[in-house]
Parts: structure tokens; sequence; C-alpha cells
């Protein structure tokens, strides 16, 4: 495993490890990911096993164009508008997966549903198309912790022997822009369904699609999508949220002006995007045994101020 910067060279090799089975790690706008051929079955099983991730939690699938996505799933006209709209973006859609999809059935957690989206980062999308198959990419960190916002903190987790050493290559593409997650919609029944709060609010797309509505965080036999797991993004310490303040041994993550006593802040103008980019970085900054706990301060629950907190509630879930 290696750190490589993302010159054109670096991406071709790593498309030819990709398509060779291997685990590539890249940057996107919304997280690293840890990619790996979505039509390869060995593939598929060593994110899993590289992870430690729950076999019935699915994969998202990332494509370069519509036109690709088109032939893993079934597009509806809802799915066409917010393609249209969004699409480069933090936007994952699950949708009816096809008669004939090549994408391994492990990688739906042998749903008839698939996660798919076009990530808006150029190298990500420079990667996708010279692989020329879908990618299968979670984030690039151990099942159910911080997820990585550079390079170096998937190599830490590389290093530190929580990710498995099956990462042939990291491409560095520097910080991640948003920051957290990207948005789960499902399309797959008549009203659209919320599965997962993240990088393009709630609000934006019902002004393209009208009332959403929001499912539990596990319905039915097991989630629809990635991120519905109750403690979930949990970092090694205890995390306590809508603290005003720290108590003795707690390190005090703040978010606005006035968190004066805060170790870090999260956005000191209260910048919901600043804080978003922030979050998972800062969070793995105080995750240390020279504190007891992790108290967050209080952040706005609208717009990226949803998912910040459903990142943190599920961080306090243990």
């Amino acid at each position: 495993m290696s750190i490589v910067s993302a010159t054109p060279e670096n991406i071709t090799a790593g498309a030819q490890l990709l398509r060779a089975g291997r685990l590539v790690a890249f940057p996107t706008e919304t997280v690293y990911g840890l990619g790996g051929d979505a039509t390869n079955d060995r593939a598929v099983a060593s994110i899993f096993a590289t992870k430690g991730r729950p076999s019935f939690n699915p994969l998202i699938i990332h494509v370069p164009t519509v036109e690709e996505a088109a032939r893993l799933v079934d597009f509806d006209e809802r799915a066409r508008r917010l393609a249209a709209a969004v699409w480069p973006g933090p936007l994952t859609l699950v949708l009816p997966r096809r008669q004939h999809s090549p994408v391994s059935l492990l990688a739906s957690a042998g749903l008839d549903s698939l996660a798919v989206r076009i990530p808006d980062h150029p190298i990500a999308l420079e990667l996708l198309r010279a692989t020329g198959c879908p990618v299968a990419a979670p984030s690039a960190n151990p099942s159910g912790r911080v997820s990585p916002t550079t390079a170096r903190h998937v190599a830490e987790h590389v290093e530190s022997g929580q990710l498995a050493q099956d990462v042939a290559m990291i491409l560095d593409g520097g910080p991640c822009e948003v920051g957290v997650e990207s948005t789960v919609l499902d399309l797959t029944g008549a009203r659209p369904t919320l599965l997962r709060p993240g990088g393009i609010p709630r609000e934006t797309l019902e002004q393209y699609l009208g009332p959403i509505a929001v499912a539990r965080a596990i319905e039915g036999g097991g989630p629809k999508s990635p991120g519905m797991l109750e403690s979930h993004y949990a970092p090694t310490l205890p995390v306590r949220i809508e603290a005003e303040s720290a108590v003795a041994g707690e390190a005090l993550l703040g978010f606005g002006p006035d968190a004066r006593d805060a170790m870090l802040n999260l956005s000191p103008t209260g910048d919901l995007g600043e804080a978003a980019a922030n979050l998972f970085a800062m969070l793995r900054a105080l995750d240390r045994p020279t504190f007891r706990g992790i108290a967050v301060m209080p952040i706005p629950d609208h717009g990226l101020g949803a998912a910040i907190n459903d990142r943190l509630r599920r961080a306090a879930t243990r």
C-alpha cells in the first residue's frame, strides 16, 4: 500500500489494479472511497473483509455517466429529473436493479435494488472512466468508524491494522470538499424516501420531487442503504451530543462563535458547510486516549446540519 499523487500515470495504474480485482482508495467530493470492481464477486468480498463490514449493508456503486448508471438500474422520470439536476454530486439514488445488471449480488446485499451515484470529483471521474466498469466504493475506513477525508486518514487506518492490508493504492486528491457522505434517496417505491441525510439537503431534493418521506434507521430485514445502522460512524471514545460544555476528562467539539472553551471548532462562523467538511477530521483528532469522551455542542438541524447530526447520533449510539 502506498499514497501516490493523482497523476495521469497513477490514475491509469489505479484503474489497472481495479480491473485486476485489487482495492484502490480514491478521493470523492464527500469522503475517500475504498474502491473495488463492482462486477467482481471476489473484489466485492474483499471490500467487506477489509472493512469488517456487515454483509447485509449494501455498497454504493460509482459510475462516471448517467448512461453507465442506466445500464445497471431502471430510471423513472423522477430519477432522470434528479440526475439532470444534481449529478455529478453527493446524491446516491436507490433504484430497481436491471435484470441483466453485471453488478455482483454481494454488492447489493441480495436486494433487488442498487444504490448508484456519479461523484463530483475530477480524480474520481477520471479513475472511473479509465477503469471502464462500475466501482463499488464505501468509505475507506473500518466499518462503523470515522470516515476519512484525507489520504493520510486512509493510510493511518491501514498502518494501524484497523483496515486490512488489502489496499493496493491510495490516490491522494487532497482534503474532501463536502466532508460527509452522499445523501441516499430511495426511489423504488411510490413515494421518495430519504434513507440517509448527506451532502445534498432534503430541502433541495424536495424542490424537484415534492415531499420526501424519511426512513427509520433500519426497516424490514436489513438496511437498503449504507449508513442506516444505529451504531455507525463511531470514534473509539464515547460521544455526548447536544453538550453545552465539557465535563472533567472530555474534549469539547464546538460550533459557532460562542464556543470559546472548545478544543476544536467545526465552524467558528457557524457555517454548516465548513462544519460538515471538518466533522470527521475533528472527531478523529479528538479521539485519543488522553480524553475519556468527546462532547459535541448543538448543531442546527437543517440543511447540512441534518447530515451532521445524523452522523453524531450514530456515533453516540454504542
